[in-house]
C-alpha cells in the first residue's frame, strides 16, 4: 500500500477543496432561503430570450487613448495597465490600437523630432509600455500616427502629412524592429466624407507606413455624418443636416477608389447614426469595402452619444444592437473606442465594469479558470489550483516552523 507524506497529503487535500468550488452542489442553497442556487441561475438565464444572446460580432480590438483629449485621464501606471490587458484578454481582445501617438503638444513617447518642435516630454514611454504588454499577452499592436491638430483647425487633412513623415520612420526604427507585437499602423486622421486633402493624405501616409515596415497592414476609422455627428462642445445631441445613404455611398466610393492600394481596413465609427439606420449604412459600407478589397471593420463605440454628459459608458442594449447589425452585414472585425474607460472593471466609471459583465454574459464568455494574483512586489502571477495548493502548503509548513520555535521557547522558559 502506497502511503502519502505530509506534503503530498496537504496538496491533495487543498486540490480537493478547491475543486468543490466548481461543483454546483457545493453551493446548493442560499443561506436563509429555500431556493436552490441552481434554480436562481436557471431562472436568470430563462428571463433572457435566446434570440438576444450571442447574435452579435464579438469585440476583438480596442483603441488605447492615453492622450485623453476629451475624456478624463485615469493616471494609470504599468501595474494598472497590465491588469487592464488581462481584462481585455479575458473577453477575447487580441488587437490594441494606440489611437494617436500625440495630439498637439502632448505625446506618448520621447520623440526626438516632436520634442524639437516644442512638444512636451512625457513622463512615461507609453509606446514602449504598450508594446511590452502586447508582446507578453500575445496581442497585435497598431501604432497610431501623430495628430498636430492643424487638420481640426483648418479642415484640411494634408497638414498632417509632413510631421508624420518623420514620426513613421522614427517609430519603426525605435520600436517596430524590436517587438513581435508591432503588427500595423493606424492612420489617425478622422473624416466623415470627402474632406479636403483626405485622399492624398491617406495615400501618402499609408504608403510610407507600408514601405518602411515591409507591408504591415494599415487602417482608418472614419465616422458617418449622421444625425449625432455634432460638435463635442456643443449643446445639441442631434442635427438636421445629415448625409443621405446615397451621398455616403457616392463619396466613400470615391475615397476608397483613391486609397485602397495602401489602406487594408476601414472601421467606420457606429455612434453617429440612429439604431434603426445601422443595417442600411452597414450594408453599404460592407459592399464598398468588398468592392475595393478592403476589410470592413466596425468601431463599436462603448460610450453613449445619446447622453448630455460626455462621455459615459453606453447602455448594454445599445451596444448589443450595434454589434448585431455588424454581424448581419458580414463585417470582418469589431473594435471599440474604448475598453479602458468604458468597459474595464477598473475604470473610473463604475458602470464600465457592469458593461463588461453584461457583455460576457451575452456572449457566454466563462470566467477564466486561472486568476491573476498580485504579489508583494506588485507584479502579477497566474494562480491556478496547483499553484494555490503550493501556496497553502508553504503557508502551513511555515506556520509549523514558527510553532516549533514557539514550543522550544516555552520549554526553555520552563527549564529556567
Amino acid at each position: 500500500m502506497k502511503t502519502l507524506d505530509r506534503r503530498d497529503f496537504l496538496k491533495k487535500s487543498v486540490l480537493a477543496g478547491a475543486s468543490l468550488f466548481t461543483v454546483p452542489s457545493f453551493l446548493s442553497a442560499i443561506p436563509n432561503s429555500n431556493i436552490e442556487l441552481s434554480q436562481v441561475l436557471e431562472n436568470t438565464w430563462e428571463s433572457k430570450s435566446d434570440t438576444l444572446l450571442n447574435n452579435g460580432l464579438k469585440i476583438t480590438g480596442t483603441f488605447l487613448d492615453e492622450i485623453s483629449h476629451d475624456i478624463p485621464h485615469q493616471n494609470w501606471g504599468v501595474r494598472e495597465w497590465e491588469r487592464d490587458f488581462q481584462y481585455m484578454k479575458g473577453m477575447g481582445i487580441d488587437t490594441v490600437i494606440l489611437i494617436r501617438s500625440g495630439y498637439r503638444k502632448f505625446i506618448t513617447y520621447p520623440s526626438e523630432y516632436l520634442l524639437k518642435k516644442g512638444c512636451y516630454m512625457p513622463s512615461v514611454d507609453l509606446v514602449d509600455m504598450f508594446l511590452n504588454l502586447a508582446d507578453k499577452y500575445d496581442m497585435i499592436f497598431y501604432f497610431g500616427l501623430y495628430d498636430s491638430g492643424r487638420y481640426w483647425d483648418t479642415g484640411e487633412l494634408s497638414w498632417e502629412v509632413e510631421d508624420n513623415k518623420y514620426v513613421i520612420d522614427e517609430v519603426w526604427k525605435r520600436y517596430g524592429k524590436h517587438h513581435k507585437s508591432f503588427g500595423g499602423w493606424y492612420i489617425s486622421g478622422e473624416i466623415s466624407r470627402k474632406t479636403k486633402g483626405a485622399i492624398n493624405a491617406f495615400y501618402t501616409m499609408g504608403k510610407q507606413c507600408k514601405d518602411v515596415s515591409g507591408g504591415l497592414p494599415t487602417f482608418i476609422s472614419p465616422w458617418i455624418d449622421g444625425k449625432k455627428a455634432v460638435m463635442v462642445n456643443g449643446g445639441q445631441l442631434t442635427k438636421a443636416d445629415v448625409i443621405s445613404v446615397e451621398e455616403h455611398e457616392k463619396e466613400w466610393n470615391e475615397i476608397f477608389d483613391g486609397i485602397h492600394e495602401v489602406i487594408d481596413a476601414c472601421a467606420f465609427q457606429d455612434g453617429h447614426i440612429d439604431y434603426d439606420e445601422l443595417d442600411t449604412f452597414s450594408t453599404i459600407n460592407k459592399k464598398l469595402a468588398d468592392k475595393y478589397g478592403i476589410q470592413c471593420w466596425t468601431n463599436a463605440e462603448t460610450f453613449d452619444r445619446d447622453m448630455p454628459i460626455r462621455f459615459l459608458p453606453i447602455k448594454f442594449d445599445k451596444l448589443r444592437m450595434k454589434l448585431e447589425a455588424a454581424k448581419r452585414a458580414g463585417y470582418d472585425k469589431a473594435i471599440t473606442f474604448e475598453f479602458s474607460h468604458f468597459m474595464s472593471p477598473q475604470s473610473a466609471y463604475l458602470q464600465a465594469g457592469h458593461l463588461y459583465d453584461r457583455y460576457k454574459e451575452y456572449f457566454d464568455i466563462k470566467p477564466d479558470s486561472e486568476i491573476q494574483w498580485k504579489t508583494m512586489d506588485n507584479t502579477f502571477v497566474t494562480l491556478n489550483k496547483e499553484k494555490l495548493s503550493d501556496v497553502v502548503v508553504a503557508i502551513f509548513e511555515k506556520s509549523q516552523e514558527v510553532y516549533k520555535v514557539a514550543e522550544n521557547m516555552v520549554e526553555c522558559l520552563k527549564e529556567k
